[in-house]
């Protein structure tokens, strides 16, 4: 009978060997090894016996506990909770299956052996206990400890690169290290296709070659890790393309995600049938595979995280902090490009700035400009729309990207009465602290406009461009200090109008006709 350790609320998993000792602890050369900081580098012994498993701990810090027990030496059987620390397991019984047959020449031709291991990957160096056991039991000892040391790095420095390429390029430099591979390639998924996306030989040169498709449809279908140690007589999975790239051995994992997705495949071969690739070999790229799936993840993760906080950093400046936190979200929006919609334009332009900057010291002017246009985009953000961009002493805004409503227009109306009424507050105050007074005159279009990401990955700004702004400008600069001039165009989509004047019709530049235009009434 064979006993195994089930984790309980963790990931860990032993088969215990019937043979010896077996060392429990936190040292990563402990035959179950269990990286926790409530046990102890060497924590407890394990022995398989008649019935059960007996167990003594050594003298551990946080103890050693059986159903709850604290113990210090006990015989355990199936059903019972043997705990390290906080670190808890069940005790099982694994009935024990019969051997294979032996494989005949006939079943093996050339004398290929090719092994599939199943393996739910690794999430960490600490999940790989069996691997960690073989290790430090292997000949000869101190290259394996020189692996394990690898190993060790690999899964504290992989999961801290927070970009794809340079990641794999990690990945790429640790296989020559770890293993006595000539090549090295790694595939990725893309929508339903593996892309190869790295293929290296020991000199770090990039190679082309073309990884065995049998293999890698084996290793990502049936999510299993293949060993084929002479690969050119394999009849399964040797195809033209090994006998023709004289591969003798070949390693494939599959890099399984956090949803037991295949996220990609690691695959490792060389020329040399005296360095022929084992199990021992198989099992440490199992392990190795699962550390790169984990790390692939998180450089995903810290990818999509860098691309919503520079779109959050550009539209946080231009929209409400809810909607550009509704933008970030959408993957629509940060793509370039755009659309042509429906938009209505507001531009607001300060009256003799020039003059007024000419008797006001930078810093006062600066401090002035600031309560202004605070005020300005407050009113914007106040009534949902988007605040385009600062021309100078100029604000533009706009509502209907990227997010429309059915009431934009009248909260265009709305923002541009608020910002003549702040603006009045601001007067009065700075009458009373005996500071300059303001004046603005604004202008408002409706109509369709080109809306979206202009600029590059780096640096984008969410605009709208087109004639309708170009009108909108130019009605801002017909408009007197204290006037909104408002466009027929805009009169006409407005649900809840002010009361308006109408005024003669104003030549614009860019318009072969004058422009009928209204004025609200103040």
């Amino acid at each position: 009978m064979k006993y195994h350790l089930a984790g309980i609320e963790n990931n860990y998993s032993f088969e215990l060997s019937p043979v010896g000792t077996l060392v429990c602890g936190r040292a990563v050369t402990s035959d179950l090894a269990i990286i926790d900081p409530t046990v102890s580098r060497h924590h407890a012994d394990v022995s398989v016996g008649d019935g059960g498993v007996n167990v003594r701990d050594v003298g551990s810090s946080n103890g050693t506990f059986v159903n709850g027990v604290r113990i210090e030496q006990s015989f355990v059987v199936p059903g019972d909770t043997l705990t390290f620390g906080k670190v808890a397991f069940r005790v099982e019984a694994v009935a024990e299956a019969p051997p294979p047959p032996t494989p005949t020449a006939a079943q093996i031709p050339g004398a290929t052996i090719v092994r599939q291991v199943p393996r739910t990957p690794a999430r960490g160096l600490e999940e790989s206990g069996k691997l960690q056991a073989a290790m430090a039991a292997a000949d000869p000892a101190e290259k394996d400890r020189q692996k394990l040391a690898i190993l060790l790095e690999v899964s504290k420095g992989l999961t801290k690169v927070a970009d794809t390429d340079a990641l794999l390029t990690k990945v790429a430099d640790y296989v020559f290290q770890i293993l006595e591979a000539d090549r090295c390639a790694i595939l990725l998924r893309e929508g339903d296709h593996m892309v190869q996306k790295v293929a290296r030989d020991k000199r770090s040169a990039t190679v082309a070659y073309q990884v065995p498709q049998s293999i890698v449809g084996t290793v990502v279908d049936e999510k299993v890790a293949v060993l084929s140690d002479n690969a050119g007589e394999d009849t399964r999975f040797g195809g033209q393309s090994i006998l023709m790239q004289q591969v003798r051995s070949a390693l494939c994992a599959p890099l399984i995600g956090s949803e037991d997705r295949v996220l990609g495949v690691l695959y490792v071969d060389n020329f040399n049938m005296l360095k022929r690739f084992g199990e021992a070999d198989l099992d440490f790229l199992i392990a190795f595979a699962g550390i790169v799936a984990v790390a692939l993840e998180n450089a995903s993760f810290a990818e999509r995280i860098r691309r919503e906080a520079l779109t959050r950093s550009n539209f946080e400046r231009f929209f409400t902090p809810q909607l550009a936190a509704r933008i970030a979200n959408s993957e629509e929006a940060i793509r370039l490009g755009g659309e042509k919609r429906p938009v209505a334009v507001l531009f607001s332009d300060i009256r003799g700035f020039t003059a007024l900057s000419e008797k006001m010291n930078p810093d006062a002017m600066a401090k002035h400009l600031t309560e202004y246009f605070t005020e300005m985009v407050d009113c914007v953000f106040r009534h949902g729309g988007t605040l385009d961009k600062f021309i100078g002493d100029a604000v533009m805004a706009q509502w209907g990207a990227p997010i429309r409503e059915t009431d934009d227009p009248d909260r265009a109306m709305a923002a541009a009465i608020d910002m003549m009424q702040q603006l009045d507050l601001l007067n009065e105050r700075w009458r009373v602290e005996g500071r300059p007074e303001l004046q603005i005159g604004i202008g408002i279009n409706f109509g369709e406009a080109f809306a979206g990401n202009i600029g590059s990955e780096r640096r984008l700004e969410y605009t709208v461009i087109g004639d309708t702004v170009n009108t909108a400008s130019r009605l801002c600069s017909k408009a007197k200090g204290g006037e909104i001039i408002v466009s027929e165009a805009f009169r006409a989509v407005l649900a809840n109008p002010p009361a308006l004047d109408a005024l003669d019709p104003m030549e614009l530049k860019g318009k072969s006709q004058p422009v009928p235009v209204f004025r609200v009434r103040r």
